[in-house]
Formats: C-alpha cells, sequence, structure tokens
C-alpha cells in the first residue's frame, strides 16, 4: 500500500473490536504495529483518534495510512517478485501437510520466521510472495506463529478465504492445541490462566509480562487453559495448551508466569538449568488444529513433532507415540 485507504465498517462488523478488524482485513499488520499506528493518530475511526480496543460501529468509516513494512522479498514491487526458486519450493513443500483448493495447511519449523523485519529477510511470508506468481494469486498468512514455535499454521489461497477463515478466527470458532515441555510440575495439574499481558518495555521490549494496577487502558486480555499429559518430576512436564486467545507471547509468558516456563524459552527464563544434552531451542509446538472449512466440513489437523522435541521427549521418557492423529 502507497496511499491512505478508507474503510467502511460493514453491519456485521458493528461491535468488533478495531484490533481484531485489523487482524479480518490485514493479516500482516501485528499488534505492535497498529498499537504504533493508533497511538500516533495515522488510523482513525469516524474522522477520530483510536485505540487498539475501540469497538466500531456500523457505517463508520477507518482511516488506514500507508502500511510501511520493513524491506523484505514481501513488499517488492509485484513486477519484481520473482517465482519461488527450486530450493524454495522444496522447502515449502516439504511443509505442507494438507491442501485443497483453498487452503494450505503447514508444520512449520522451529527457528523459520512467518513474517520478516528488519534482519529478518527469509520467511514465509516471503515464500507465499513468490508462491503468489506462481497461482496468479498471492496466498495470504490467516494466522501466525512465533518464529521458535514449531507446528500447524494456516495459509489462504485467496483473500476471499483469508477474510472468511479471518473471521472465524476472531469468534473464536477455531481451536488450536499446543503441546510442550515445561520446567518443573504445574500445579494444579490442570487449571486456567487469565492473566492480562502487557508488552514489556525498554531492553525487555520483545516480551510479554503481566500486566499490573493502573495499566488497563494497555493490557490484553489472555486466557490458556493447559492439563499435564504426562511428568518426569521435578525435572519437567510435558502439557497440553489450549489458547482461548491469541496474544503474542501468551503460551510462553503465561507458563512462565505461573513458575513452569516452557523449556529453552531464552526470553522467558526457559534455558536455566536444562538436562544435559537438551538442545536449547524452543519446545512449543503447535500439535493440532480444527476450524470449519469455509466452503464445507471441518478441517482436524494434526503435525508431528519437530526433532528436537522427539529427542527430547525420549531422554524424558515420555511417549508421543501413544497419541495417534487426531488426538492429544
Amino acid at each position: 500500500m502507497n496511499e491512505v485507504k478508507r474503510h467502511v465498517v460493514t453491519a456485521d462488523e458493528a461491535g468488533m473490536r478495531l484490533d481484531r478488524w485489523f487482524k479480518v482485513h490485514f493479516p500482516q499488520v501485528t499488534f505492535a504495529y497498529l498499537n504504533k499506528l493508533t497511538r500516533t493518530g495515522q488510523v482513525r475511526v469516524g474522522g477520530a483518534r483510536a485505540k487498539t480496543n475501540t469497538r466500531l460501529e456500523a457505517e463508520q468509516e477507518i482511516r488506514v495510512p500507508p502500511l510501511a513494512f520493513d524491506t523484505r522479498p514481501a513488499d517488492l514491487p509485484k513486477s519484481e517478485v520473482k517465482p519461488l526458486s527450486p530450493q524454495e519450493r522444496r522447502l515449502f513443500d516439504s511443509m505442507v501437510i494438507h491442501e485443497d483448493r483453498d487452503i494450505f495447511v503447514l508444520n512449520k519449523p522451529s527457528g523459520f520466521a512467518v513474517q520478516g523485519g528488519s534482519k529478518t529477510h527469509h520467511h514465509l511470508d516471503g515464500l507465499l510472495m513468490g508462491l503468489g506468481v506462481e497461482l496468479g494469486e498471492r496466498p495470504l498468512l490467516v494466522h501466525r506463529l512465533d518464529r521458535d514455535t514449531s507446528g500447524v499454521i494456516v495459509i489462504a489461497k485467496r483473500r476471499s478465504i483469508a477474510s472468511a477463515l479471518g473471521k472465524l478466527f476472531v469468534t473464536r470458532a477455531v481451536k488450536k492445541t499446543y503441546w510442550a515441555l515445561v520446567k518443573g510440575v504445574p500445579k494444579p495439574a490442570q487449571g486456567r490462566i487469565e492473566v492480562a499481558l502487557i508488552k514489556a518495555k525498554g531492553p525487555e521490549g520483545d516480551r510479554m509480562r503481566a500486566s499490573r494496577e493502573g495499566e488497563e487502558d494497555d493490557e490484553q486480555r489472555a486466557v490458556t487453559f493447559y492439563s499435564i499429559i504426562d511428568k518426569a518430576p521435578p525435572v519437567a512436564s510435558w502439557v497440553s495448551l489450549k489458547p482461548v486467545t491469541g496474544r503474542q507471547h501468551q503460551l510462553r509468558a503465561h507458563m512462565a508466569h505461573i513458575g513452569t516456563p516452557i523449556m529453552g524459552d531464552e526470553k522467558y527464563g526457559g534455558l536455566e538449568d536444562l538436562p544435559e544434552g537438551m538442545d536449547r531451542k524452543l519446545h512449543l509446538h503447535a500439535r493440532r488444529i480444527i476450524f470449519p472449512h469455509p466452503r464445507e466440513g471441518t478441517i482436524d489437523i494434526t503435525a508431528p513433532l519437530p526433532d528436537h522435541m522427539l529427542k527430547s521427549f525420549g531422554m524424558l521418557g515420555f511417549d508421543a507415540s501413544r497419541f495417534s492423529e487426531g488426538e492429544g
């Protein structure tokens, strides 16, 4: 985008929060970037300044400024975009675990970024731009995973499908299950974590933390259900995590908040006292996703564990093979 755009809120979008509206219409805009745009008054609703949690009303006009992302392949002018190289095509094909005429579902490797940044020029969004040359329309991200989180991620082949899926994610019609190895043993064995999160400031600005009194205007409601699947006390536990909300680093921040950080998590205390021989990688995997297909039926996809987690499961005596596809 290189010019201001104006969008009118539809009747079925009335009551939707501004940040969720952006997630539907501009899934590439991160919450942090949107927060900057609203804070500086570049995004306006009904002619007035707005916040990310502003509730929309039907017929309101939303002003969307030019979206200046960090330079990366996905932002090149269309005429300069090149098709995927054979190596890039092999990488993309190796991630595909489901494809139909509307969507791809991928098993993203740990360490592979979903979107670019000032120091990240090799990422999934860039592959999708190249794939668009082949398909005639660029596939679009429907949601995101952290760079170091592996597992299922959904890609829409067309903008209309991305919009339909985006609305499903907003209405919580999508059920996601993550597997993680955490340090220690959570107590109780299963529970609900409802701790609002806020972006840390200063040198830890790339981390989320629990909000404090007086920060209600900037906090993001965050809810996670967890359950222990197996444990090797006092060292570690294998847990199932089911997020109700989808905040940045939510699962990582929540597990650290209750004193059992995810193993290998350098941002939230998961690298301290790792068992000898365990890979220093984040042990968080988007295991399963279930959602209504935009046309018909239900998509229910399970992603195999990455090698570093399989290795750690073996070290701790956990047996992932006891769950077949569609379980866990």
